[in-house]
């Protein structure tokens, strides 16, 4: 699953890639909203931790991972 975090006043936006299921990701994204002088925090496949005060979290969007395609193709 891939969890995009827009954060005001940042041109990028935060991607966080992660095994949990679309309603787990959800869950810990509202119950973080519920305080705006809190802390969103996801952590990756990686295991790495990623954390955004929620008071700068402007939008999220959680979908299916991309699944980049490498090579070359021959139209014909």
């Amino acid at each position: 699953m891939e969890v995009k975090i827009g954060v005001a006043d940042s041109p990028r936006e935060l991607t966080v890639s992660t095994e949990d299921s679309p309603d787990r990701i959800q869950a810990i994204v509202t119950d973080a909203l519920r305080n705006t002088q809190g802390l969103l925090t996801l952590v990756d496949d990686k295991g790495r931790r990623f954390m955004v005060p929620t008071s700068r979290v402007a939008y999220i969007e959680i979908g299916p991972a991309d699944s980049r395609r490498v090579g070359f193709s021959v139209g014909g």
